[in-house]
């Protein structure tokens, strides 16, 4: 065994079908019900254009700062529908990808790429709805002498993913669902969705009932109520 310097194969995958039904939540509802716990920082925003989404099954890649030999591999790897989620260690130093990996991704029908580090050739990169989410933006080109490790349990900022893991993404940022939790999180998430929904239909309405504002003022003992 090569410690950090290693290929592993991924053992499990989140269900297409279960990735697709995702695609109907808000990342905020999904949060919410993981009781706001989990996330990968604000660093981390969407660099494409406003309105994709991304939900697919994580292949995971930990790289040096600066370094992106084993994100062409993970590429190769990666099967359609796959999001490469990259732990390179948040510096924003170098470049990891640009516009000729993003085609790459395209053309292999994946489902997005997360990283913990830069981007470079921005502006083609917001022209599409290919979600790429990242720390920032450089001109300054990557590395590609390794060393790193693919399919690998990494973190980013304490958000826990491991190969499989279903990554979710949207204009409010990125999330990832752990693999052996999907299914019950999606149930409470819609849940979650559908209230909101109904919410919304009551303040159009003008039904709304926000009675619960002054209900918690007089629990915590503010003064002044009417």
């Amino acid at each position: 065994m090569t410690l950090g310097f290693r290929i592993l194969p991924r053992s499990r995958r989140v269900d297409a079908a279960l990735a697709e039904r995702f695609r109907a939540l808000p990342v905020a509802n999904v949060s919410d019900v993981m009781s706001r716990m989990t996330a990968a920082g604000a660093r981390l925003r969407p660099m494409h254009a406003p309105g994709a989404i991304m939900s697919g099954p994580a292949v995971t890649v930990k790289t040096r700062p600066g370094d992106n030999l084993m994100i062409h591999k993970a590429l190769a790897l990666a099967e359609p529908g796959d999001v490469i989620v990259v732990d390179a260690g948040g510096d924003l130093t170098n470049a990891l990808i640009g516009d000729l990996m993003l085609a790459q991704m395209v053309k292999r029908r994946l489902g997005g790429i997360v990283l913990n580090g830069a981007i470079r050739d921005s502006a083609a990169i917001r022209a599409q709805d290919f979600p790429v989410f990242a720390a920032g933006v450089t001109h300054r080109g990557p590395y590609k002498d390794g060393p790193g490790e693919i399919n690998v349990p990494i973190a980013i900022d304490g958000m826990v993913i491991a190969p499989g893991d279903l990554m979710i993404g949207d204009d409010d940022g990125l999330l990832c669902v752990p693999f052996d939790q999907a299914e019950a999180i999606h149930a409470a998430a819609s849940a979650k969705h559908a209230a909101e929904e109904k919410q919304a239909a009551n303040i159009a309405a003008g039904t709304h009932d926000a009675s619960w504002v002054d209900a918690a003022l007089r629990k915590l003992g503010c003064e002044g109520l009417d």
